[in-house]
């Protein structure tokens, strides 16, 4: 990716819904594999990539697909293979993002490891694009439950990793399947043979485009990451600024109205911060860079095409408040700092469901980022107090102070004060009433120096049924995963730690129900964390997690709809020996076993044809009373 002018999107030949859906993501201009893909599927032509991960793949086949969909064709009219479950999900979110302004569309995952259920109805209702890992494909291909008699396009998307992974084979038999018109897009990030051989074989004069990875980082950038977790990342940034020793910075955002926004709340908390994006006319932009090549601001807050080719001396520091879509942004974005030999800081905050790009850029850049600690307050206190003495000592060096010594004395005589409390005084009036040290009360509940592995789960004293003496912090989360589902506690642990940036031991109890559960996480947990937990799976069962309400409460009727409990039953095994349910009146108990013994004997007869029939269907032999006595229908023999 070089400095000059790049391409735009609307000069690809995509329709103005799609550009107006990728201005609204932040996208300003594609990256070389989009550049020179695009145009090529547009046309309707096969074409072999050979590009690393990260590099924007995905989006560089899905606009020509969206962009030649056509409302009234037969479905599936797309097919995606994929080597992973985690890949095809991930490409299948990608289609529904940019799909935002197409009418009545919808993409279709299907992967081992689910259920035929819902892939079996999405089918059936008809999706415009599949995307499969090619086992699972191969299986609705024999089922016939896919058909693709009507595909105009098939993509293979990390072709090598398929073959890495043993799929090679059910590779070409998806391909001998297809109908003759359909255009195929190959892409890998290495060629081996095999890989050239499918594509000497059933592609048709297929256009070649390679992008060579600019996979190298100046020497002299220290690069580090802080996974986002339990904070807000503005209040991680504020403290980063508060505590690194920068001249200049950059900071990234991916779209133009959240540089502006960043921009204003930095503002706001006495940075001198301003905003570079497309929209910045010439003119002002090149006045905001001379002012930060002057010192006038000390802070740019960007996107990806207004700080191209921006070259100024003094930027120390590149903070990517948000993580960029490609590797290849990622290097153009950090060389801002470290020219011409000199060193400079890269920090990058990544949020748990972006630790895959993380991966991508280490293996792109073929260097491992370091993990960062988030400065604490005890750090950021020091550092607001040792600048407070150095401008006390820059005004008793510099400034005119008589006019201020007979101010201070006249207080001093009037009221009785000492004059050091003159002076704190005087101290906080000057700072507009704002405390001068940061409260611990705002300390993220989270270590941030964890690293992105699994949490090692450490044993602990007490079981995860009993609040701890450290729990007082804490507050009880309902999650709708229970016994049923043989979810254990380690299962919740695990989830919530990895998907919600938490240490495992900021997790607290863990008592588990038969239809849910409860957990104890910190009080200053981040709604944004919460709402992200929310739809996180375990045991196969979304989390819904929401603040407990007690036992007596009732879910509202859309939270019934959505798949909570109904008013649940005491549970008799509830050890906590809350609830337990009271046996029913010894007249009810007589009158409920005279039924069944009346029930019993009609069995015995042979007179409820409806109970038996229903027994034999679900493949179940019906075993009578005498039969039972006889030494029939033993527990040994049922289960044969």
């Amino acid at each position: 990716m070089t400095d000059n002018e790049p391409t735009r999107f609307d000069a690809l030949g995509l329709p103005q819904s799609l550009i107006v859906t990728l201005d609204e993501l932040g996208y300003e201009a594609p990256s070389p594999i989009q550049a020179e893909t695009i145009p090529a599927l547009l046309a309707g032509r096969d074409l072999v990539g050979q590009a690393q991960t990260g590099t924007g793949k995905t989006a560089a086949f899905a606009l020509p697909i969206l962009a030649r969909r056509q409302a009234d064709a037969p479905k599936p009219s797309a097919l995606v293979l994929a080597p992973t479950r985690e890949l095809a999900i991930q490409v299948a979110e990608a289609f529904h993002r940019y799909a935002g302004r197409v009418e009545g569309f919808h993409v279709l995952p299907i992967y081992g490891g689910q259920s035929y259920g819902p892939q079996l109805a999405g089918l059936r209702r008809g999706a415009d694009v599949v995307v499969g890992t090619p086992g699972r494909v191969i299986d609705h291909l024999n089922k016939g439950t896919l058909d693709l008699s009507a595909l105009s396009t098939l993509v293979l998307d990390e072709a090598d990793e398929m073959l890495r992974m043993g799929f090679i084979d059910d590779v070409e038999q998806v391909l001998a399947k297809l109908p003759g018109s359909c255009q195929i897009a190959l892409f890998s990030a290495t060629m081996p043979t095999q890989i050239r051989r499918i594509a000497e074989r059933y592609l048709k004069s297929p256009q070649q485009v390679t992008i060579r990875s600019r996979t190298t980082t100046a020497a002299g950038i220290r690069q580090r990451y802080w996974l986002v977790s339990g904070m807000h990342k503005l209040d991680a940034l504020t403290r980063i600024l508060e505590v690194e020793e920068f001249d200049g910075m950059i900071v990234f955002a991916r779209t133009r109205i959240a540089t502006e926004e960043l921009a204003s709340r930095l503002d706001a908390r006495g940075f001198a911060a301003a905003a570079l994006n497309g929209d910045v006319p010439q003119p002002v932009r090149e006045k905001l860079v001379e002012k930060l090549r002057k010192g006038e601001i000390d802070i740019l807050v960007a996107t990806d095409v207004a700080a191209r080719g921006l070259d100024v001396e003094r930027i120390s520091h590149v903070v990517n408040y948000d993580i960029p879509y490609d590797t290849e942004a990622y290097v153009h974005r950090i060389g801002r700092t470290g020219r011409a030999g000199r060193t400079g800081e890269a920090i990058l905050f990544v949020a748990p469901r972006e630790r895959g790009m993380l991966r991508a850029i280490e293996r792109a850049t073929r260097q491992p980022i370091e993990v960062m600690g988030l400065p604490s307050v005890a750090d950021v206190n020091e550092q607001r107090v040792a600048r407070f003495k150095a401008a006390v000592r820059g005004a008793l060096e510099t400034e005119e102070l008589d006019i201020y010594r007979k101010v201070a004395v006249a207080c001093q005589a009037e009221t009785g004060a000492e004059m050091v409390d003159i002076a704190a005084a005087l101290a906080r009036l000057l700072r507009g009433g704002d405390d001068l040290l940061l409260s611990e009360r705002v300390e993220s509940p989270a270590r941030p120096e964890r690293s992105l592995q699994r949490p090692r789960r450490e044993k602990r004293a007490g079981d995860r049924g009993e609040r701890s003496r450290d729990d007082s912090d804490k507050t009880t989360y309902r999650i709708e995963v229970g016994r049923v589902h043989g979810v254990k506690p380690g299962n919740i642990v695990g989830a919530i730690a990895n998907e919600g940036g938490l240490d495992a031991d900021a997790i607290g109890r863990v008592v588990i129900r038969d239809q849910f559960s409860l957990v104890d996480l910190p009080q200053a947990l981040d709604p944004a964390v919460l709402q992200h937990l929310g739809g996180v799976r375990v045991a196969s069962q979304a989390l819904k997690i929401r603040p407990d309400r007690g036992p007596g409460h009732q879910p509202e009727r859309s939270d019934r709809n959505a798949g909570f409990d109904r008013p649940r039953r005491p549970d008799r095994r509830d050890s906590s020996g809350e609830g337990k349910s009271r046996p029913a009146p010894s007249s009810e108990r007589k009158s409920q076993g005279k039924t069944n013994r009346a029930a019993a004997a009609k069995t015995t007869a042979g007179q409820d044809v409806r109970g038996s029939e229903d027994k034999s269907r679900r493949g179940r032999p019906v075993v009578t009373r005498a039969q039972r006595k006889a030494g029939h229908g033993s527990r040994s023999r049922f289960r044969k």
